[in-house]
């Protein structure tokens, strides 16, 4: 047993899941996963092992290999694959991206097997080669061959229009430029004209074509600032660095050019903040990491020109690898026509082959005995019966509707424009309409359960807005003038006496400002001076203007508010700041930098004043701030109402403190400090605890609060989807604190919701676990399964986890594998079969504890999955898929939600923001996340609506049109909208009969198909009785076949189109024009058949000269197609009056009272309830989950070299404090 135990892959349970990492979702090597511990080694193992040690050496991770200005080197033979039989083509990707489906060869081929995967289409083409055997045909071949083509090619025209798109699209991408070095020089390129291993240079706001590796740049020590907008939403800028090798000696193009180094790395991978490689070069190796890689599709910022050596291109690249698999998408309604397709079928069948024994049978009793019925021909009934199966397949045909599929096409068609042409989803400031970038997917808008949106750039605008602070136990930021009397309307305050002001923050308290001015409070300016010193801003002039570059929104919003309020940071060297301070400038000794990181949850700066006072400043959150305070703190309890206020508004804060520091004191810690900066082992450890040593004994000054800034209409948005019954999902790579904070204030989260954290669920799941293993046994599988909830009945809770969690959860944590499972080949059968059984056992495992986390955070009203990685994104949404069975949507708005995009039903990008890299890959688009509501609840729910009563008459008109010739059989011998859209935002409860397929589904079709037959039996019998013993006015009897036929057609075409009437709703000229113009155009049509000019023409086929005129002048065959008609329309004008009198639905009641709901109830935001002192949840900090640029300015590796030579600074006293590495 304990052999068979450990013989099982092993999940990793040493490790708490920790909130703060976002956990690395891919195969990592078994070389990182290994436990390092000493084991004992099996017999087996050893022999095994020293196998593979005989064998030639190989490097399981870094076997990519590039060298700089060889392309020749990458077209070798061993770096070829074969790909195609003897076609091989190099391993070495180039640059061009490919997102279109078809190109010259493949369309035809590819469109056709697509569409032939419709089984209707599939159905015509046998019917077409069964029409071209002449002894079934019944009809001629070409009936159904010009349909089929136009049907065929309608479709793909549609298919070639989006696909030409694409390659537009990917042609304007592949075709932007950049420079190469080329024959000694650098030569403007095209972006898919870019091979691995050339070097380029890119200047500043270029796109980076590929993924390269960092070799120089403008900046100091070549740093590269990038935006990464396009890969995750983001617009704070992020630095990269080269290696000081490369800095050094590739400034210049000449030696660019004779650059010859050589990379060994990773293979291509979707890990986006990952990278592992070596550079050769000069006889010497240099380790490379992700902080040396600029990734395909970041923006440079602030650099004027930098150069990289291209690593990954093209589909290599990690952005492309993000992206995922491109899918197939189709609507639930189509795989519901399909199946009902089959089922006609069925029928089809069933009919023909009931006919064709009644043939048979008549054949013998009659046929085979009148010598009036001989056609020349000796074949027994039996044969004939069978020769007549195929006829009536083909007379029938039309069961089958071969003009559905184009139809809903068409009607698609129409729905797409409908939502490209809405001006209510127009985004006038960036100029950005709605767009249907699929034209086949829309009525399913309107069936959607479950919405996963990312929240960066999807949700919030990534914008933070310095909006109020407490200083001093006093709040400021409410509308009050200068003499501190509030007021509804007042004019926001006036920064022009701030020459630093930027005029960009909207701030209403002018009591601030007086104090500001005033300086009654030494606190107040105290407060702001710290906000414009402790930080790792980096800062440079452009026209005389500051411009500010921070590590995090958060940091960058609060350094422009200082600025704004008076104390503007100027500049800063490796160990001076210059903050102009009220207007006059003062400079400070920098003595350290204590730099954040997301276990400390706070940063410090040591200053020396102008005076020669030392003085430490903190920020931080909270939590970790009150815990460092002096005990003597008179407005602690006042700050902490504040805050409570500040997290009930869902704003981000940090409190602010300071202490005085002595000389003696400061030259003890820094003894410490400067030994804990050059430890060769646990670095980070040792300095944390000296930091400690010195962020204690605080003096609180007050608190920020800072507005993560919704889009506009983001509560409202997710208050009426949650009304619909829709549940969303929050998807997000950001700290936990934040994202929650975030569901607080677009009201996924309120006061009275109760969060259950990934500890939670865990415990729970594993109980759930146990009661099934218990529950188990020989006859579990006889047992029915029991559905149990996860929480009792009522409240309303949410679920908040992080990627950690999830792979602790879900069971997708990186496994180690015990030393038995090196065993490369079982060596005997029993080993083989363990293995298998332990495989499946682990398999089951991981899907019944998937199973249960669904249904357990189905459960939940809200769940909000945080520091999640784009493949788990992908993960959560696959999930609900494949166990709910729901339809699922996806919005989004970077390259890390690509994955999780394509794997929705639906995908959605946000388009109007720097990142399109979401939109290129999505299915409809537009440019705020407020356009979804009237995206599902207007045009989703209509088109749904459309659909579904387009299909009941389409099914309806056939089975009426076709079973006429059923019933005709036995006597010849067997040979609308409803609502408006401003009522369907105001009722969102319309939107549920799309989940719940309620107008589209089985019963429905039977039930059209009832209405069919009963129609067919009408269409066919009362004219029958009426022919019957009949005599025209002019005393003759019109009761050939080709009259009977004209009655019953004539009554068959008004009876539809009166039956669309009823359908509709909303009447306008295009719909009147088409019913009654249809009823005109068949008459017209029909008499010029019947006409002696086409006779004259085709006198073979049109046969019946004045048949329709004869028939048509007898009144009583007009009074007969009027009672035909009547019969078929007044009991469901009749039932449809009852239902909506006795049974309305909502629509119904709603549509009742239309004019009393024309105006609109305004959406008003959820009043919170502040109560002092009972707050039930804390802000987040306002700090990024990303360390900040403090390595960089301690180091001097920012600083220009003009402001201060490099070797003044090491030679001065002060650079002691220099602080290197990721402290």
């Amino acid at each position: 047993m304990s052999t068979e135990r450990d013989s099982e892959t092993t999940f990793d349970e040493d490790s708490q899941p920790n909130d703060e990492v976002v956990p690395y979702s891919d195969d990592e090597t078994e070389d990182e996963l290994d436990d390092q511990g000493s084991t004992v080694e099996p017999e087996q193992n050893r022999v095994n092992r020293e196998a593979e040690e005989n064998q030639e050496p190989f490097r399981k991770e870094c076997t990519w290999q590039v060298k700089a200005n060889d392309r020749k080197y990458h077209e070798q033979p061993h770096f070829m694959n074969t790909k195609f039989f003897c076609i091989k083509k190099s391993k070495y990707a180039n640059n061009a991206i490919k997102t279109y489906k078809y190109n010259v060869l493949t369309f035809i081929p590819m469109n056709l097997f697509e569409q032939f995967k419709r089984a209707a289409n599939l159905y015509f083409l046998v019917l077409l080669i069964l029409q071209a055997i002449p002894q079934i045909s019944t009809l001629a071949w070409y009936t159904t061959l010009v349909p089929l083509l136009l049907v065929l090619g309608v479709t793909a025209i549609k298919d070639l229009v989006d696909d030409v798109a694409r390659h537009k699209m990917d042609k304007e991408i592949n075709n932007r430029t950049c420079e190469v070095i080329k024959d000694g020089r650098f030569k403007v390129a095209k972006w898919k004209d870019i091979q691995v291993g050339d070097v380029i240079r890119l200047k500043k706001n270029d796109f980076v074509p590929a993924d390269i590796l960092l070799l120089s740049s403008s900046e100091p020590n070549s740093l590269c600032y990038v935006e990464t907008a396009e890969l995750d939403g983001e617009t704070n800028l992020k630095f990269k660095m080269s290696l000081e090798i490369t800095d050094q000696y590739l400034q210049r193009e000449d030696t660019l050019a004779t650059f010859d180094g050589f990379v060994e790395c990773e293979e291509p991978n979707n890990r986006l903040d990952k990278f592992t490689g070596t550079l050769f070069w000069r006889n010497t190796s240099f380790p490379l990491d992700a902080d040396k890689i600029l990734l395909r599709g970041c923006v440079i910022r602030n650099t004027d020109f930098c150069h990289g050596l291209v690593i990954f291109a093209g589909a290599d690249t990690k952005i492309m690898k993000n992206s995922g698999k491109t899918r197939f998408k189709r609507t639930k309604i189509d795989y519901l026509m399909n199946y009902m397709v089959y089922t006609i079928f069925v029928v089809l069948s069933l009919l023909s082959a009931g006919l064709a024994i009644g043939h048979a049978y008549w054949e013998a009793q009659v046929g085979n005995y009148s010598w009036y019925l001989y056609d020349g021909k000796d074949d027994t009934p039996s044969y004939r019966g069978f020769l007549n199966f195929w006829g009536y397949i083909i007379v029938l045909n039309t069961m089958v509707p071969i003009s559905l599929y184009v139809s809903v096409e068409v009607i698609r068609l129409g729905q797409s424009h409908f939502i490209n042409w809405d001006l209510q989803m127009y985004y006038a400031e960036k100029d950005t309409p709605a767009k249907a970038r699929t034209t086949t997917l829309n009525e399913q808008l309107g069936q959607i359960h479950y919405i996963f949106s990312d929240k960066t750039g999807t949700l919030t605008q990534n914008i933070m807005t310095f909006k109020k602070c407490c200083i001093n136990g006093q709040i400021y930021g409410d509308h009050r003038d200068a003499s501190q009397h509030n007021h509804n309307k007042i004019e926001q305050v006036d920064f022009s006496w701030n020459t630093y002001a930027d005029r960009k923050l909207a701030f209403y308290d002018h009591y601030l400002i007086e104090q500001i001015q005033s300086g009654k409070e030494p606190e107040v300016r105290q407060f702001f001076f710290l906000l414009a010193v402790c930080h790792t801003v980096m800062v440079d002039r452009t026209d005389g203007q500051l411009n500010y570059q921070a590590a995090s929104p958060d940091e960058g919003a609060l350094v422009n508010a200082a600025r704004n309020f008076g104390f503007a940071f100027l500049a800063r060297t490796q160990n001076t700041i210059t903050i102009s301070e009220l207007g006059t400038e003062r400079t400070y000794n920098v003595l350290a930098i204590l730099d954040f990181n997301s276990d400390r949850k706070r940063m410090s700066i040591i200053v020396r004043t102008p005076e020669g006072n030392i003085r430490l400043y903190c920020k931080g959150a909270d939590t970790v701030i009150y815990e460092r305070l002096h005990r003597m703190n008179p407005t602690k309890q006042e700050t902490q109402d504040a805050l409570d206020i500040f997290a009930n508004e869902t704003l981000r804060t940090l409190c602010l403190c300071y202490k005085e520091i002595e000389e003696k004191e400061f030259a003890q810690w820094n003894k410490k400090f400067m030994a804990a900066s050059v430890a060769s082992t646990n670095r980070d450890e040792a300095l944390d605890k000296v930091y400690e040593e010195i962020e204690k004994d605080l003096i609180l000054l007050g608190a920020t609060a800072i507005e993560d800034k919704l889009q506009d209409g983001v509560p409202e948005t997710i208050s009426k989807l949650a009304k619909a019954d829709i549940k969303i999902w929050v998807l997000t790579g950001d700290k936990k604190e934040t994202a929650e904070n975030i569901g607080f204030a677009c009201e996924l989260l309120t006061e009275d919701t109760t969060i259950c954290y990934g500890e939670d669920i865990n415990s729970l799941l594993h109980a759930r676990m146990e009661n099934q293993r218990n529950r188990g046994g020989v006859y579990a599988k006889f047992a029915p399964p029991v559905q149990e909830p996860f929480f009792p009945p009522g409240g309303n809770r949410a679920l908040i986890i992080t990627g950690s969690w999830l792979n602790e959860i879900l069971l997708e944590k990186k496994t180690k594998r015990s030393k038995i499972l090196k065993l490369k080949f079982p060596r005997t059968e029993e080993e083989r079969r363990m293995r298998t059984q332990s495989k499946r056992r682990l398999e089951a495992k991981k899907e019944q504890r998937q199973k249960n986390f669904v249904d357990l955070a189905c459960e939940c009203s809200a769940v909000i999955c945080c520091r999640v990685t784009p493949k788990q994104k992908a993960m959560v949404v696959d999930l609900v898929k494949r166990y709910k069975k729901a339809i699922t949507l996806a919005i989004g708005d970077g390259a890390n939600d690509v994955n999780m995009i394509k794997t929705a039903h639906i995908g959605v990008g946000i388009s109007g923001q720097e990142g399109m890299q979401a939109v290129m890959s999505s299915d409809y688009s537009f440019a705020q996340f407020r356009y979804l509501q009237r995206l599902l609840l207007v045009h989703g729910r209509w088109s749904y609506i459309r659909m579904c009563k387009f299909l009941r008459y389409f099914f309806y008109k056939n089975f009426a049109f076709t079973l006429v010739h059923f019933w005709y059989s036995f006597f010849n011998g067997y040979s609308a909208q409803d609502v408006s859209d401003k009522l369907s935002l105001r009722f969102p409860g319309l939107y549920i009969v799309g989940q719940r397929d309620l107008l589209f589904n089985y019963k429905r079709f039977f039930v059209s198909l009832l209405h069919g037959v009963l129609t067919s039996m009408i269409l066919f019998f009362i004219p029958l009785g009426a022919y019957l013993q009949t005599v025209g006015q002019d005393g003759e009897a019109p009761s050939d076949y080709q009259s009977f036929a004209v009655t019953i057609a004539s009554a068959l075409v008004i009876t539809v189109n009166f039956q669309i009437g009823l359908d509709t709703s909303y009447w306008t000229f295009v719909n009147a024009f088409s019913i009654f113009g249809s009823i005109a155009l068949y008459f017209g049509i029909m008499f010029d058949f019947h006409s002696a000019g086409i006779h004259v023409l085709f006198p073979s086929i049109f046969q019946f000269t004045g048949t329709a005129s004869n028939a048509l002048r007898q009144p009583y065959i007009w009074l007969t197609i009027i009672l035909t008609v009547a019969v078929c329309l007044l009991p469901v004008v009749a039932i449809r009056f009852l239902s909506m009198t006795i049974w309305p639905s909502e629509s119904d009641k709603i549509q009742k009272h239309r004019k009393r709901l024309k105006a609109e109830e305004q959406w008003q935001r959820r009043q919170q309830v502040f109560r002092r002192g009972v707050s039930s949840r804390r802000s987040a900090y306002a700090f990024s989950h990303q360390r900040g640029y403090a390595d960089l300015i301690s180091s001097g590796r920012s600083i220009r070299k003009k402001r201060s030579p490099l070797d003044a600074i090491v030679a001065d006293g002060t650079a002691e404090y220099r602080r290197t590495g990721d402290s």
